[in-house]
């Protein structure tokens, strides 16, 4: 069911009960009411404006009934998502505003000519007196829209630019939106490589599988900056930390775990081979068809890599069937998949990770008293997989050390840096992951990732003095 955030502002008779009865419409209706604030008022009438949370199909007869009450008149009723998106929701600013001629001649012609020179003698220099130090490019061609499939580049670009707004206020990384209208992956491999100049790193994100994998791999030999592609890594990363203290939360052994994973997809795939990275060794995948294994053969290459790398056993089977005995369940593929009879099958203390958005694979009010952990991709449940809880804090750390690439050890870096934020004394069934809010989740995130591009030789190290350009 879809909900709507509504300001409702009304001219109101000022006379005992009006307001109640307007309140009585809303509550009839199943609407959640949130404040009421009073706009003016005067010995006749008052204007007030309500926020209220309503079901999509009750918002017309909440109106045409608030018209029919005696005294109330409807000013205006805006749906506050689309009035929070007018005017889109970033712009650029400059750093060092013009304010005279000494100015403009430092910031553009002539002094810029020097920085041009400087950074043709080295373009590692770029990352310092350039906007490429600080930048990414979310790119995406709109094929796989959050849940909403292929939308296409335009439709795309409120999520690009909300991803924009998330980098900015978490990392402090100025973030370009970069929708691209073509249907080829090669076109975008193409159109990357042109643009990544001005780029320290580069964000794909909602491209459909399996095209995004070719895409991620060949930007990845092509460029010298980090490509990562948020569908996979991201997810991957948050779901790892999670994983991680979820074990704790059970008292289990990652080494000793059988993991089921339904969906085959870019996620499924980085978040299989994230787990594997982490030391967990049973591990069955499932696609629409059922249990990977390498006993069948794939057309598509990521599959191929499962059925080579998962499921040793080649245990074969419905996801309904493989499940049984499973510590965790992890779901990255479609609402309802499971029943409240399959939790039933897993193992003692089952491990639940319904992903699956806005809709589950499985309610967690059908589960509550049977799985010992429970983690969905929304916000209003406990344990929240966002990945906004790792790309601000990875792309923080690759910019501040002017990686080259992002790695396997640095994204489980990542994930391990993201599951200590929550302390012995904080962990329990529902708070095994920190909140995107937590202030120090991007830092702690950029500070591992850092030593670990250091570590791994992937770091560029840049010297910079300013009285050395010349």
């Amino acid at each position: 069911m879809i909900a709507s955030n509504i300001t409702i502002r009304l001219k109101l008779a000022n006379q005992p009960g009006t307001l109640a009865k307007v309140l009585t419409v809303i509550g009839q209706e199943g609407g959640s009411l949130g404040a009421i604030d009073l706009i003016s008022a005067s010995p006749t009438y008052l204007i007030r404006e309500l926020i209220v949370r309503l079901n999509n199909n009750s918002l017309e007869r909440v109106v045409d009934s608030l018209r029919q009450i005696p005294g109330v008149q409807s000013i205006y009723i805006a749906d506050r998502v689309f009035t929070s998106h007018l005017g889109g929701k970033i712009e650029i600013n400059p750093k060092r505003p013009i304010h005279n001629r000494e100015d403009l001649s430092m910031i553009y012609t002539p002094g810029v000519a020097s920085i041009c020179k400087a950074i043709d003698r080295d373009r590692n220099l770029a990352y310092k007196l350039t906007m490429k130090g600080n930048s990414v490019a979310i790119v995406t061609d709109g094929s796989a829209v959050l849940g909403l499939g292929n939308l296409g580049p335009l439709a795309a670009l409120p999520v690009r630019e909300g991803k924009a707004v998330l980098f900015k206020q978490f990392g402090n990384v100025d973030a370009v939106p970069i929708c691209m209208d073509v249907h080829d992956p090669q076109q975008i491999i193409n159109a990357v490589v042109a643009l990544a100049p001005a780029f320290g790193g580069i964000n794909l994100e909602d491209i459909a599988s399996p095209q995004c994998f070719e895409i991620e791999e060949k930007l990845s030999e092509m460029i010298d900056i980090p490509v990562f592609h948020d569908d996979q890594h991201g997810t991957a990363i948050v779901t790892l930390a999670g994983i991680l203290n979820a074990i704790k939360v059970v008292g289990k052994k990652l080494s000793d775990i059988k993991v089921v994973l339904s969906g085959a997809g870019a996620a499924g795939v980085a978040i299989a081979k994230i787990l594997l990275g982490a030391g967990i060794r049973n591990l069955i995948v499932c696609d629409r068809k059922g249990a990977i294994a390498k006993v069948n053969h794939y057309s598509i290459p990521a599959k191929q890599w499962l059925a080579e790398h998962t499921n040793e056993m080649c245990i074969k089977g419905k996801l309904n069937e493989v499940i049984y005995g499973a510590d965790l369940f992890i779901g990255v593929s479609a609402p309802g998949l499971l029943q409240r009879e399959d939790i039933l099958k897993m193992a003692v203390k089952p491990v639940v990770f319904a992903l699956a958005n806005p809709e589950p694979e499985i309610e967690p009010e059908k589960i509550a008293d049977i799985a010992a952990v429970i983690a969905t991709g929304r916000s209003d449940y406990p344990n929240q997989v966002n990945n906004a809880l790792a790309f601000p804090g990875i792309f923080r750390g690759v910019l501040d050390c002017h990686a080259r690439t992002i790695n396997n050890q640095m994204c489980l870096a990542a994930a391990n840096a993201l599951a200590g934020i929550i302390t012995k004394e904080q962990l329990n069934a529902e708070n095994i992951i920190p909140s995107i809010f937590n202030p120090n989740v991007a830092s702690v995130v950029a500070e591992a990732v850092k030593r670990e591009a250091k570590r791994t030789g992937v770091a560029r190290e840049i010297q910079y003095e300013t009285n050395n350009v010349k």
